[in-house]
């Protein structure tokens, strides 16, 4: 069985931090005043440390001051700063309340439920009023589709609802008039990496796409049968783009070229 690493603030980073609590902060920060070489260079874990977390140095040391602190949720104790002298920090984890809270060091450490929730405190405008940086930062850590229907087919038995909520999707949903648009969010696997773009389409082929309009989802497990109201429902994407101008040219050239011979 393999051993797990032991956290220290040496092993620390900006994505790992935010899997810590305010206990942790003193108690890290402690076992690091105590190791020569990394208090040389306590001012770069602090920058780790404080890009998950509000941290400020009490100047004033007295109750008052410290129940101000823990009444804004911040937890208050000491920590070295040198052999000599000791201060007193209030530490607070830094809330994930809106969409441009939301940054790659931290979407892998926030679950389906809390996206939706944050997605709908900010909301009102839909999936695309978001900022396309802010659409990358969410879809590196959940897999995102949506669909816009009719309020009384959005629940339709084994329609497009249906199926993303019992495959495990979390979902919010937007009402617009009589229509209603509906955001399914899923955490991706730790191990998935990010889908790479070619210059070339032919650098990867896609033998199973037999329609330019559908993407795998809309054929059945066995890849024999199209679902025609699957597709009708869903917001869909197509992997590659073929313009149909492209198409006209190379045909033309393929005639000239079977004309020289």
């Amino acid at each position: 069985m393999k051993k797990e690493k032991t956290l220290t603030l040496k092993t620390l980073t900006k994505g790992s931090v935010w899997d810590i609590q305010e206990n942790d902060v003193f108690r890290l920060w402690e076992s690091a005043m105590k190791d020569a070489e990394m208090r040389e260079n306590m001012n770069h874990y602090l920058d780790i440390l404080k890009s998950a977390f509000d941290i400020e140095e009490l100047t004033i040391d007295k109750p008052v001051v410290k129940k101000k602190y823990e009444a804004r949720g911040f937890k208050v104790g000491p920590v070295r700063v040198n052999d000599d002298t000791k201060v007193k920090w209030a530490v607070k984890k830094r809330p994930i309340m809106r969409i441009t809270d939301l940054t790659y060091e931290n979407i892998r450490h926030i679950s389906a439920a809390k996206l939706i929730e944050v997605l709908d405190r900010n909301f009102g405008g839909g999936w695309d009023s978001i900022s396309q940086s802010i659409k990358d930062i969410i879809e590196s850590g959940f897999d995102i589709s949506t669909t816009t229907l009719p309020q009384d087919r959005l629940h339709k038995a084994g329609g497009m609802y249906d199926k993303k909520v019992k495959d495990g999707f979390e979902v919010l949903e937007i009402p617009k008039g009589t229509w209603v648009e509906a955001i399914f969010a899923k955490e991706k696997p730790e191990m998935e990496k990010p889908h790479m773009r070619y210059d070339n389409e032919e650098d990867e082929p896609d033998e199973e796409l037999t329609d330019n309009n559908a993407t795998r989802d809309d054929y059945d497990d066995d890849g024999d049968d199209f679902d025609e109201d699957k597709l009708t429902e869903e917001s869909y994407r197509t992997t590659f783009e073929t313009d149909p101008e492209d198409l006209t040219l190379d045909a033309v050239d393929t005639a000239e070229d079977d004309e020289g011979f």
